[in-house]
């Protein structure tokens, strides 16, 4: 539409400066972590520190973060609390990162304040001493100065990557802090170990707020433990269940209460909270589900939902992105297909990992008899499927956020979204 012009001009900003500007991957460089916070302190402080303004909530983990907040956030606007959350990635739209209420933020604000940070931007690219802010970060700041503008009593932050240099980690006195579990994901930035990725995500933890978590393993439980120790933090292990979603809910229960809101509200919360692309079905006959799964513990999840459904065969459409290890993630779900379609996702910063890598691996998982085939195009791979699928068969879209998302359009549409500023 015409009258998004001016947000697409500015998230072709955005995304030509992560592109084109010299900007180091985010979170890339681990020689000098320290580096990340320090940039993205100056930024906030250039434009007026707005993170100063807000009660925070701070979620990281490997699985589950973004549907945790969705639930404290409904939660909290059930208490009539007014509420923002900054979360990713985004679907359909960029604009679904930021959101007050029950609204994205409107593409109008998101361009004027894009339009407002250009000259520090710019200014920091030339002669920041830090180096140039990166897309996450300028993205945050826009986050920021929103709530801060929409006049937000709490604010919900997911980590985008671990926890202790993740951008979002500038916050000094959050509230709670909290992590879902722990598996796999990020090694080449996070390191190799449970124990490792676990250290970096417990980075989040402040002195005087409270921890929560529902990881359950016990080495980890120390490390948080003796995290919230050293930080003077109150720490709570959840009784923890093998049901992701059940998990989610206590976490979710565990905050809201330490923060005062009312069971009633609580449970209004969680019964509302939807997020796009987890297990969402979007057709029936056959059924149509996109899935963001993109890490061991996430198709883990997506697998056992599959399992607990009836259904004839399973048409699988994936890819995954260029840093994930395969086996891991295609092991899950993959052993549980009957047709594949290898595809790619279409992102201006990000790759898909190369087709012919995810069709060895996996044929390599698949039982007897399953079809694999290279379809670069997403499109093609779904209307593929959807050619050969009968009535009571099930179309998975899973692997990438972005894959789900591009597919997601469908019945979405980018203008839909931005439109009217929800993803339903």
């Amino acid at each position: 539409m015409e009258s998004h012009a001016r947000y697409h001009e500015a998230i072709r900003y955005l995304e030509s400066f992560a592109r084109e500007k010299g900007a180091p991957d985010y979170m890339r460089d681990q020689k000098n972590p320290a580096v990340y916070l320090k940039r993205m302190k100056r930024l906030l402080r250039l434009v007026g520190n707005p993170e100063k303004h807000f009660k925070f909530v701070h979620v990281t983990g490997t699985s589950g973060k973004g549907t945790v907040v969705s639930m404290v956030h409904e939660s909290l606007r059930a208490a009539g609390k007014r509420v923002g959350s900054f979360t990713s990635p985004y679907v359909v739209a960029a604009i679904e990162k930021i959101q007050v209420d029950d609204l994205y933020i409107s593409p109008n604000d998101f361009a004027d304040i894009v339009e407002e940070l250009k000259p520090t931007i710019e200014k920091e690219h030339l002669e920041g001493a830090f180096g140039s802010p990166t897309y996450f970060e300028v993205f945050f700041a826009v986050a920021l100065i929103y709530f801060k503008r929409r006049k937000c009593e709490w604010v919900l932050l997911e980590v985008g990557a671990g926890g202790r240099y993740d951008a979002t980690n500038i916050i000094e006195k959050p509230a709670v802090t909290a992590v879902t579990s722990i598996d796999y994901d990020h090694v080449q930035i996070l390191g190799k170990t449970l124990l490792s990725i676990a250290d970096n995500k417990a980075g989040i933890i402040k002195k005087g707020s409270a921890f929560f978590t529902t990881e359950k393993r016990k080495a980890l439980l120390s490390l948080f433990r003796r995290t919230c120790q050293g930080k003077d933090a109150a720490f709570t292990a959840l009784p923890a269940v093998n049901d992701y979603q059940e998990n989610n809910k206590t976490l979710a229960r565990a905050i809201c209460r330490s923060i005062g809101i009312p069971d009633t509200d609580i449970e209004k919360g969680i019964r509302t909270a939807k997020l796009p692309c987890r297990f969402e079905v979007m057709e029936a006959q056959p059924r149509v589900v996109l899935d963001g799964a993109h890490n061991r513990a996430k198709m883990r999840s997506t697998a056992s939902n599959v399992r607990a459904i009836q259904f004839g065969k399973l048409h699988l459409i994936v890819s995954v992105k260029d840093d994930k290890d395969l086996s891991p993630v295609l092991g899950e779900i993959v052993p549980l297909t009957d047709n594949i379609y290898v595809t790619e996702f279409f992102s201006p910063t990000l790759k898909s990992a190369r087709l012919e890598d995810i069709a060895r691996v996996a044929t390599s998982l698949a039982k007897k008899g399953t079809a694999i085939r290279i379809v670069p195009n997403a499109a093609d791979a779904y209307a593929a499927a959807r050619g050969i699928a009968k009535h009571d068969d099930v179309i998975l879209v899973t692997g990438s956020f972005y894959l789900a998302g591009e597919l997601r359009k469908g019945w979405y549409s980018e203008d839909w979204v931005l439109e009217h500023r929800k993803s339903f």
